[in-house]
């Protein structure tokens, strides 16, 4: 395909070369300004809700692990710094 777009381009190699160029930038431009901007309501990107909001109440939260102590039961502590 894009052998077959640049042979129908005119004009030697360079101009060849910035009218792909011109090419390439005017369908980012159209895709940027007028596509993207019309999908984007239509992609489910800003839905980031995780489960039943009635269901969540604030500070009533479960968490899975403990919260108080990070350390787990046989995991060896930081010695004590030795100054001198």
């Amino acid at each position: 395909m894009y052998a077959w777009i640049w042979r129908r381009l005119p004009g030697p190699w360079w101009a060849r070369l910035a009218a792909a160029f011109a090419l390439t930038g005017g369908v980012v431009a159209l895709l940027w300004y007028f596509a993207f901007p019309w999908a984007e309501p239509l992609l489910p990107f800003d839905d980031v809700q995780v489960g039943n909001p009635v269901d969540v109440v604030p500070g009533q939260d479960v968490v899975p692990y403990p919260t108080v102590d990070n350390s787990q039961p046989g995991t060896p502590q930081p010695s004590a710094s030795v100054a001198g």
